[in-house]
């Protein structure tokens, strides 16, 4: 391979989702540690920002070592409007405007992490010379609008990641521990739940899930963080958008001795920085903690954990036998989901809680 300039421009194309997002950190951030001068876009939904940028930051541009560490720039998409209103004129105006944007930046590479065609062709606004995705797309159609389609060896999406960005370079990246935020009204808010709300050690939850069938039963987790708060453990159940109903099943399965807290990103982050331990299902927040090298217990049914499941952390994860990979999003939980225990979500959590231990 011809040897890469010191000044190029990459744009990476990741509109979400949060899990998603956080599977590419690791790859980004492998590049952009071996090319410290190359100058980084991202494309994402707004929504996902702040796993970029701290959402004190009022701006979209210029690096910072802690408010925007890994990109140089963030392109906003905002593509559930396109999805939802795709004839209206916002849309056409959004559209346009992040066609204009993206030539006017002059990108040299794009790497399509999304590989649909929607993203590709976002891709391909950038008139990079070089446009990067999968030999095998989740969106087929998509690998006609890519200038390098690269084939994927490994099993997890995070491996997938970084066999993309390595295509850039022309060498395999090693797994590089994710760039993250740091937001200063999330840091102090964090530090005011934690005061007023949590002593010693803490365990934080979540039980909501993208659709019923990746979502463990409420009570099972409550019945979990009740035996944690006997052990000592204070356990946080975050409450994401639309299942703050959910995280009050917890909390009243749990005897109250857990407690809900509703966070934006930055918070989550936050709250995550400062836990002891997560406990989850296949879930952005789940992914978030392993990206920052949190121990996990990940409760698995349709999802196969070996393509999505904890990597670069210490982890164990709970999936019967019988669970196959579907992603048909049903709305009751999958029946192998069910044959999980909270006992053995307890007995995994204590483990990681007290390694060496041999009681």
């Amino acid at each position: 391979m011809q040897a890469l300039s010191d000044h190029l421009r990459v744009l990476i194309v990741r509109f979400g989702a949060m899990g998603d997002i956080i599977h590419a950190l690791p790859a980004v951030t492998a590049l952009r540690a071996a090319h410290p001068n190359w100058y980084f876009g991202w494309v994402v939904e707004p929504r996902w920002r702040a796993l970029l940028c701290s959402e004190s930051k009022s701006d979209d541009y210029g690096r910072s070592a802690t408010r925007m560490p890994l990109v140089d720039q963030i392109h906003r998409a905002h593509t559930r409007r396109w999805s939802h209103e795709p004839f209206s004129g916002a849309t056409l105006e959004d559209l346009l405007r992040l066609r204009r944007e993206l030539k006017h930046y002059r990108y040299d590479i794009c790497i399509d992490f999304q590989g649909a065609i929607r993203s590709a062709i976002v891709g391909r606004w950038s008139h990079a010379s070089r446009i990067i995705g999968q030999d095998l797309p989740r969106e087929s159609v998509a690998r006609w609008l890519y200038s390098e389609r690269i084939p994927m060896h490994a099993p997890h999406v995070i491996e997938h990641a970084l066999e993309l960005a390595g295509a850039v370079v022309g060498e395999q990246l090693d797994y590089t521990r994710a760039c993250l935020p740091r937001d200063e009204y999330a840091e102090t808010w964090c530090e005011e739940f934690l005061a007023e709300n949590v002593s010693g050690p803490m365990v934080l939850m979540n039980p909501g899930a993208g659709w019923g069938a990746k979502r463990w039963p409420a009570e099972r987790f409550g019945e979990v963080a009740r035996s944690l708060s006997n052990a000592g453990y204070r356990v946080v159940v975050n409450a994401g958008p639309m299942e703050e109903s959910l995280a009050a099943e917890v909390v009243a399965a749990s005897g109250r001795s857990a407690i809900a807290v509703e966070c934006n990103v930055s918070q989550l982050i936050s709250l995550t920085r400062r836990a002891s331990l997560a406990i989850a299902g296949d879930t952005g927040p789940l992914h978030l903690a392993c990206a920052m090298g949190k121990p996990v217990v990940g409760i698995f049914g349709p999802t196969d954990p070996a393509r999505n499941g904890p990597f670069g952390c210490d982890f164990r994860v709970l999936r019967h036998p019988s669970s196959k990979r579907d992603h048909s999003r049903k709305a009751e939980p999958e029946k192998g989901l069910l044959t999980i225990t909270p006992e053995a979500v307890l007995s995994a959590a204590r483990e990681l809680l007290n390694p060496g231990s041999t009681a």
